[in-house]
C-alpha cells in the first residue's frame, strides 16, 4: 500500500470505530477505539487458529506492519500530542505545585524505574528467562513515566480538585521527558554501546545535556515563535507558526541530542500561556487552541487504534507465560511508592487532597509512548520479553484503570 493509501485506511477504521463506539459501546472515546481494535485482533488471531489455510489474518497483520509504530509516535504524533497538552495548562496555577510535580516527574521516575528493573530482573530469574540486569532497567525505564496522552484523555472524562488535576497533568508531561531520557542511558548501558558514556559522571552529563538542553531549546524556539506572534494579527499565520514551532523544534532536538519531548512541553507552556496573554487576538486564540484541541483529539483517536490492533504485530511475543502479567503488578507496586515517598515528603509544604496517594497510583496510566520505546530495543535476545510484558501492562492501565478511575475517584476524594 502506498502512504496515502495506508493513512486513508487508518482514518476510515478511526472513524468508522469511533462511530460505532458512540453509538454502541459508549465507552470513552480512546478506551473504545483501543477496546474495538484489540478485540477485532483477537478475532483475527482466532480465526487464524481455527482456519489455517485463509489468508485474512496475514493480510490485515501485512498491512498493520506497514505502519512503523515506534518512528509513527516517536518521531510524529509525540511532538503534536505534548505540544497540544502543554498549550492547555495553567502555568501560574502549575508554579504553585512546581515541587510536587518536579519531584515526581524526576525522583519518582527514578524510583519507579529502580524498583521495577530490580523486581522484573528477579521475577524473570524465577521464569527461568536470563534477563541481565542492564536490560530489566531498560523496561523499567520505558514503563515508569505516565503517559501524558493516556492521562490527559482521561482526565477529561474523569472530575477531580484543581490541585490533584494540575499535579497528575504536570507529572505526565514532564515525566514522559525525564523517562524518554532515562531509557536511552539504560538503555545505552545494555547494550553496550556507550557512545563515551562511562560511569556516573558520563550518565549525569548525558542526563543533563538531554533534559535541560530541551528545556532550553524549548524555552529559546516558543520564545521566538512569541514574539513573531505578537508583531502581526493574522491567525492562519499564527496558527502555521505553531506548526512550524512544533515540527521545526522536536526535529532540531534530534539533531542536537536534546530531548524533544522537553522541548515540546517547555514551548507549549509558553505559547499556551505568554503567547495567549501578550501575542494573540481572541479571533487568534479561537482558532489556534480550537486547531490544536482538534488535532489532539484526532491523533489521540489514531493512536489508542494503534495500540489495540498492534497485537497484530506482537503475536508470538505476547504469549510468553505468566511473566508479562505479573508485571503489572510490579508496576502498580512500584507506582505506589513512587508517589507516596514525594507526596509525603512534600505534604508540609504542599497541601494534596485526601485521596492523592491512591488516585495517582491507580491514575498513573501507560500508553503509546511506552510500547513506541519497547519497539525501538534492537533486534536481542532480551527485546521479545520486554515487549510482551510493556503491551500488556499498557493494555490493562489502559482498560482497567482507566475505565475505573471515575469509580476510586468518587470513592477516595471528597467533593467540593
Amino acid at each position: 500500500m502506498s502512504p496515502f493509501e495506508l493513512i486513508s485506511l487508518l482514518l476510515v477504521l478511526t472513524a468508522v470505530f469511533a462511530w460505532t463506539n458512540h453509538r454502541l459501546l459508549r465507552l470513552p472515546d480512546t478506551v473504545g477505539l483501543l477496546v474495538m481494535g484489540l478485540v477485532a485482533s483477537l478475532v483475527l488471531l482466532a480465526g487464524d487458529l481455527l482456519f489455517p489455510d485463509t489468508p485474512l489474518y496475514e493480510d490485515v497483520a501485512g498491512i498493520v506492519r506497514q505502519v512503523d509504530f515506534q518512528t509513527t509516535v516517536l518521531d510524529g504524533m509525540l511532538a503534536f500530542l505534548l505540544f497540544a497538552g502543554a498549550l492547555h495548562v495553567d502555568l501560574s496555577a502549575l508554579r504553585e505545585r512546581a515541587w510536587a510535580v518536579g519531584v515526581m516527574a524526576t525522583v519518582g521516575v527514578l524510583l519507579s524505574t529502580a524498583i521495577v528493573g530490580l523486581g522484573f530482573w528477579g521475577l524473570a530469574s524465577l521464569a527461568g528467562i536470563g534477563l541481565p540486569l542492564p536490560w530489566a532497567f531498560v523496561f523499567g525505564a520505558l514503563i515508569s513515566p505516565t503517559d501524558p496522552v493516556a492521562v490527559l484523555s482521561t482526565l477529561k472524562a474523569v472530575q477531580v480538585p484543581r490541585s490533584l488535576e494540575l499535579d497528575m497533568t504536570g507529572e505526565s508531561l514532564f515525566n514522559d521527558g525525564i523517562g524518554v531520557v532515562v531509557f536511552t542511558i539504560a538503555l545505552t548501558v545494555a547494550v553496550g554501546s556507550g557512545h563515551g558514556v562511562a560511569g556516573f559522571s558520563g550518565v549525569a552529563e548525558l542526563f543533563l545535556v538531554e533534559a535541560i538542553g530541551g528545556a532550553l531549546l524549548g524555552l529559546a524556539a516558543g520564545y521566538i515563535a512569541y514574539r513573531a506572534m505578537r508583531v502581526i494579527d493574522n491567525y492562519p499565520v499564527e496558527v502555521l507558526i505553531s506548526l512550524g514551532l512544533v515540527t521545526g523544534t522536536y526535529a532540531l532536538a534530534a539533531r542536537l541530542g536534546t530531548s524533544g519531548p522537553i522541548a515540546m512541553v517547555v514551548a507549549g507552556l509558553l505559547i499556551g500561556n505568554r503567547g495567549q496573554r501578550d501575542a494573540m487576538s481572541d479571533l487568534t486564540q479561537r482558532y489556534l487552541f480550537g486547531f490544536w484541541t482538534l488535532v489532539d483529539e484526532i491523533l489521540n483517536a489514531v493512536l489508542f487504534l494503534l495500540i489495540g490492533l498492534e497485537v497484530l504485530v506482537l503475536r508470538s511475543e505476547v504469549l510468553v507465560g505468566w511473566l508479562p502479567a505479573s508485571a503489572i503488578l510490579l508496576v502498580l507496586v512500584a507506582r505506589f511508592v513512587a508517589v507516596s515517598l514525594p507526596v509525603l515528603a512534600l505534604s508540609r509544604w504542599n497541601g494534596f487532597v485526601a485521596g492523592t496517594i491512591p488516585v495517582l497510583t491507580w491514575g498513573g496510566l501507560r500508553g503509546g509512548i511506552s510500547v513506541a520505546l519497547a519497539l525501538s530495543i534492537p533486534e536481542a535476545p532480551e527485546k521479545a520479553t520486554i515487549l510482551s510484558a510493556t503491551y500488556v501492562v499498557v493494555v490493562f492501565t489502559l482498560i482497567v484503570q482507566g475505565l475505573s478511575l471515575r469509580r476510586l475517584v468518587e470513592r477516595t476524594v471528597p467533593r467540593g
